[in-house]
Protein backbone atom coordinates (compact mmCIF):
# COMPACT_ATOMS: atom_id res chain seq x y z
CA UNK A 1 0.00 0.00 0.00
CA UNK A 2 2.38 2.67 -1.16
CA UNK A 3 2.06 6.04 -1.02
CA UNK A 4 -2.28 6.32 0.31
CA UNK A 5 -2.14 9.94 1.47
CA UNK A 6 -0.85 11.31 -1.86
CA UNK A 7 -3.02 9.22 -4.08
CA UNK A 8 -5.85 10.30 -2.51
CA UNK A 9 -4.91 14.10 -2.74
CA UNK A 10 -4.47 13.18 -6.46
CA UNK A 11 -8.29 11.70 -6.44
CA UNK A 12 -9.17 15.20 -5.08
CA UNK A 13 -7.57 17.22 -7.33
CA UNK A 14 -8.81 15.39 -10.54
CA UNK A 15 -12.42 15.35 -9.12
CA UNK A 16 -12.25 18.40 -8.53
CA UNK A 17 -10.96 19.40 -12.23
CA UNK A 18 -13.70 17.31 -13.74
CA UNK A 19 -16.73 19.28 -11.77
CA UNK A 20 -14.95 22.62 -12.82
CA UNK A 21 -15.51 21.81 -16.33
CA UNK A 22 -11.23 21.72 -16.55
CA UNK A 23 -11.61 18.52 -17.95
CA UNK A 24 -13.90 16.70 -19.77
CA UNK A 25 -15.08 13.11 -20.82
CA UNK A 26 -12.47 13.38 -23.66
CA UNK A 27 -9.75 12.45 -21.31
CA UNK A 28 -7.08 14.09 -19.23
CA UNK A 29 -4.54 12.44 -17.23
CA UNK A 30 -2.12 13.72 -13.99
CA UNK A 31 0.83 12.37 -12.33
CA UNK A 32 3.10 13.37 -9.62
CA UNK A 33 6.45 12.85 -9.28
CA UNK A 34 7.26 10.73 -5.43
CA UNK A 35 10.83 10.33 -5.65
CA UNK A 36 13.57 9.19 -8.20
CA UNK A 37 11.65 5.82 -8.41
CA UNK A 38 8.31 6.44 -8.59
CA UNK A 39 5.25 8.19 -9.93
CA UNK A 40 1.85 8.84 -9.06
CA UNK A 41 -0.23 8.90 -11.82
CA UNK A 42 -4.59 8.55 -13.04
CA UNK A 43 -5.31 5.45 -14.61
CA UNK A 44 -6.85 4.86 -18.60
CA UNK A 45 -10.02 6.23 -19.07
CA UNK A 46 -10.38 8.10 -15.54
CA UNK A 47 -12.95 10.46 -17.41
CA UNK A 48 -14.42 8.27 -19.94
CA UNK A 49 -15.37 5.57 -17.23
CA UNK A 50 -15.20 7.06 -13.60
CA UNK A 51 -16.17 10.75 -14.47
CA UNK A 52 -12.53 11.42 -12.71
CA UNK A 53 -14.32 10.30 -9.52
CA UNK A 54 -11.74 7.86 -8.34
CA UNK A 55 -10.77 5.66 -5.19
CA UNK A 56 -7.26 5.92 -4.13
CA UNK A 57 -6.67 2.54 -5.50
CA UNK A 58 -7.26 3.24 -8.58
CA UNK A 59 -4.50 5.89 -8.42
CA UNK A 60 -1.25 4.15 -10.11
CA UNK A 61 2.20 3.89 -9.01
CA UNK A 62 4.62 4.03 -11.63
CA UNK A 63 8.14 3.32 -12.07
CA UNK A 64 10.20 5.29 -14.31
CA UNK A 65 10.63 2.18 -16.89
CA UNK A 66 6.98 3.11 -17.52
CA UNK A 67 5.88 -0.12 -15.45
CA UNK A 68 3.00 0.00 -13.02
CA UNK A 69 4.05 -1.47 -9.63
CA UNK A 70 0.82 -0.79 -7.71
CA UNK A 71 -2.84 0.02 -8.31
CA UNK A 72 -6.10 -1.09 -9.90
CA UNK A 73 -6.40 0.20 -13.78
CA UNK A 74 -4.17 0.51 -16.58
CA UNK A 75 -1.52 2.90 -18.15
CA UNK A 76 -2.78 5.92 -20.25
CA UNK A 77 -1.03 5.85 -23.33
CA UNK A 78 -0.16 9.54 -22.82
CA UNK A 79 2.12 8.37 -20.22
CA UNK A 80 5.11 8.85 -22.77
CA UNK A 81 4.43 12.61 -22.63
CA UNK A 82 4.53 12.77 -18.70
CA UNK A 83 7.91 11.19 -18.61
CA UNK A 84 8.98 12.88 -21.53
CA UNK A 85 8.30 15.59 -19.24
CA UNK A 86 10.06 14.34 -15.85
CA UNK A 87 13.61 13.25 -17.89
CA UNK A 88 14.08 16.49 -19.54
CA UNK A 89 13.78 18.41 -16.00
CA UNK A 90 14.77 16.83 -12.44
CA UNK A 91 12.49 19.94 -10.86
CA UNK A 92 8.99 18.83 -12.63
CA UNK A 93 7.02 17.25 -9.48
CA UNK A 94 3.64 17.21 -11.38
CA UNK A 95 2.41 17.04 -15.01
CA UNK A 96 -1.39 17.85 -15.05
CA UNK A 97 -2.87 16.96 -19.22
CA UNK A 98 -6.65 18.37 -18.88
CA UNK A 99 -9.12 19.77 -21.66
CA UNK A 100 -10.24 22.58 -19.99
CA UNK A 101 -13.37 24.39 -21.43
CA UNK A 102 -12.09 27.66 -21.88
CA UNK A 103 -8.49 27.28 -22.81
CA UNK A 104 -9.61 24.79 -25.65
CA UNK A 105 -11.21 28.13 -27.69
CA UNK A 106 -7.08 28.91 -27.97
CA UNK A 107 -5.98 25.52 -28.42
CA UNK A 108 -8.77 24.53 -30.92
CA UNK A 109 -7.76 27.80 -33.16
CA UNK A 110 -4.16 26.89 -32.61
CA UNK A 111 -3.26 30.35 -31.41
CA UNK A 112 -1.60 31.70 -28.81
CA UNK A 113 -3.19 32.90 -25.65
CA UNK A 114 -3.79 36.50 -24.73
CA UNK A 115 -2.46 36.61 -20.97
CA UNK A 116 -3.90 39.49 -19.56
CA UNK A 117 -4.76 38.82 -16.25
CA UNK A 118 -2.12 39.51 -12.96
CA UNK A 119 -2.83 36.24 -11.80
CA UNK A 120 -1.36 34.67 -15.15
CA UNK A 121 1.87 36.78 -15.87
CA UNK A 122 4.05 35.05 -13.69
CA UNK A 123 3.80 32.56 -17.09
CA UNK A 124 4.86 34.41 -19.46
CA UNK A 125 3.98 33.18 -22.98
CA UNK A 126 1.10 30.50 -23.35
CA UNK A 127 1.35 28.88 -26.19
CA UNK A 128 -0.27 26.52 -28.77
CA UNK A 129 2.46 24.04 -29.89
CA UNK A 130 1.99 22.05 -33.33
CA UNK A 131 -0.08 19.88 -33.37
CA UNK A 132 0.01 15.57 -33.48
CA UNK A 133 -2.29 12.81 -32.21
CA UNK A 134 -3.44 12.49 -29.00
CA UNK A 135 -0.76 9.70 -27.22
CA UNK A 136 2.14 9.76 -30.12
CA UNK A 137 5.49 9.75 -29.59
CA UNK A 138 5.48 12.95 -31.82
CA UNK A 139 3.59 15.01 -29.95
CA UNK A 140 5.64 13.60 -26.94
CA UNK A 141 8.54 14.77 -28.66
CA UNK A 142 6.91 18.30 -29.24
CA UNK A 143 6.51 18.69 -25.41
CA UNK A 144 10.00 17.91 -24.50
CA UNK A 145 11.44 19.56 -26.89
CA UNK A 146 9.60 23.24 -25.73
CA UNK A 147 10.55 22.18 -22.29
CA UNK A 148 14.13 22.45 -23.03
CA UNK A 149 13.72 24.96 -24.48
CA UNK A 150 12.49 27.45 -21.91
CA UNK A 151 14.96 28.53 -19.67
CA UNK A 152 12.31 29.13 -17.01
CA UNK A 153 14.04 30.47 -13.62
CA UNK A 154 11.98 27.65 -11.61
CA UNK A 155 8.78 26.45 -12.88
CA UNK A 156 5.56 26.55 -13.38
CA UNK A 157 5.20 25.96 -17.00
CA UNK A 158 2.49 25.58 -19.60
CA UNK A 159 1.27 24.82 -22.74
CA UNK A 160 -2.04 24.40 -25.60
CA UNK A 161 -1.36 21.34 -27.52
CA UNK A 162 -3.22 21.66 -30.77
CA UNK A 163 -7.09 21.02 -30.51
CA UNK A 164 -6.67 18.58 -27.24
CA UNK A 165 -5.53 20.72 -24.20
CA UNK A 166 -3.20 21.80 -22.18
CA UNK A 167 -0.03 20.68 -20.08
CA UNK A 168 0.96 22.45 -16.89
CA UNK A 169 4.17 21.40 -15.24
CA UNK A 170 5.14 22.72 -11.60
CA UNK A 171 6.91 21.66 -8.50
CA UNK A 172 3.89 20.16 -6.63
CA UNK A 173 0.01 19.10 -7.12
CA UNK A 174 -1.48 21.83 -5.68
CA UNK A 175 0.77 24.25 -7.62
CA UNK A 176 0.09 22.74 -11.21
CA UNK A 177 -4.09 22.99 -10.45
CA UNK A 178 -3.93 26.45 -9.05
CA UNK A 179 -1.91 27.48 -12.25
CA UNK A 180 -4.52 25.28 -14.41
CA UNK A 181 -7.40 27.12 -12.75
CA UNK A 182 -5.54 30.71 -12.63
CA UNK A 183 -5.49 29.69 -16.87
CA UNK A 184 -8.91 29.16 -16.94
CA UNK A 185 -9.80 32.53 -16.21
CA UNK A 186 -7.69 34.16 -17.84
CA UNK A 187 -8.90 32.03 -21.27
CA UNK A 188 -12.61 33.66 -20.12
CA UNK A 189 -10.82 37.17 -20.35
CA UNK A 190 -9.13 36.83 -22.95
CA UNK A 191 -12.24 36.21 -25.76
CA UNK A 192 -14.30 38.16 -24.22
CA UNK A 193 -11.40 40.66 -24.49
CA UNK A 194 -10.24 39.85 -28.41
CA UNK A 195 -14.23 40.21 -29.27
CA UNK A 196 -14.25 43.56 -27.49
CA UNK A 197 -10.98 44.60 -28.73
CA UNK A 198 -11.86 43.53 -32.87
CA UNK A 199 -15.44 45.38 -32.41
CA UNK A 200 -13.37 48.57 -31.40
CA UNK A 201 -15.63 48.56 -28.43
CA UNK A 202 -12.53 48.55 -26.79
CA UNK A 203 -8.95 47.98 -27.34
CA UNK A 204 -6.83 45.45 -25.40
CA UNK A 205 -3.80 47.96 -23.74
CA UNK A 206 -0.26 46.31 -23.57
CA UNK A 207 0.69 47.79 -20.18
CA UNK A 208 2.53 44.77 -19.00
CA UNK A 209 6.31 45.38 -17.40
CA UNK A 210 8.58 43.97 -15.78
CA UNK A 211 7.74 42.33 -11.87
CA UNK A 212 9.05 40.52 -9.53
CA UNK A 213 6.94 37.51 -9.42
CA UNK A 214 6.11 35.35 -5.96
CA UNK A 215 6.23 31.59 -7.16
CA UNK A 216 5.39 30.62 -4.19
CA UNK A 217 1.40 31.97 -4.38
Amino acid sequence: MLYKQEREELCKVVRTMFLRFETNAAGGNVSARINDEHIIMTPTLMSQQKFCDLEWHEILVVNMKEQKVEGDGNITREINMHMACYRERPDIGCVLHAHPKESLVFATMGMEMPNLTESTQKLGTIPTLPFAPATSPELAEIVRSYVQSRDTDGLPLAMLLNKHGIVVLDKTLRKAYDVLERIEYNAYVAYKALILDSLSIKKIEDNTRELEFNLEE
